[in-house]
């Protein structure tokens, strides 16, 4: 059996400033880098919850998905940054998660 259909969620951020591009530690050349991918939807999620303020739940209904998704999408996200500037890795962005 295949695996469940992704949903389509809905992504206000101004993404395409950030595809291609990175944030990495200063002085470290980005070839000697290692990268972490931070996806398009996990950024969304971290705007709304921890930039705009809004509850898992209203940033469920704003993305069009379940609050569940929202916490697992803003878990990872805070995961990949933290691990990001303790280990001194780049992020990296990128648009989809599956394809």
């Amino acid at each position: 059996m295949s695996p469940r259909h992704k949903k389509p969620r809905k992504c206000k951020c101004p993404f395409k400033k950030l595809k291609g591009k990175a944030f990495k530690p200063v002085g470290i050349p980005m070839d000697e880098l290692e990268m972490v991918i931070l996806y398009r939807d996990e950024l969304e999620a971290m705007r709304l919850c921890d930039f705009e303020g809004m509850t898992q739940y209203e940033a469920g209904k704003n993305m069009g998905v379940s609050r569940g998704t929202i916490q697992r999408l803003v878990t990872s996200a805070r995961q990949k940054i933290t691990k990001a500037i303790i280990e001194c890795k780049a992020i990296s962005f990128e648009k989809e998660q599956y394809t």
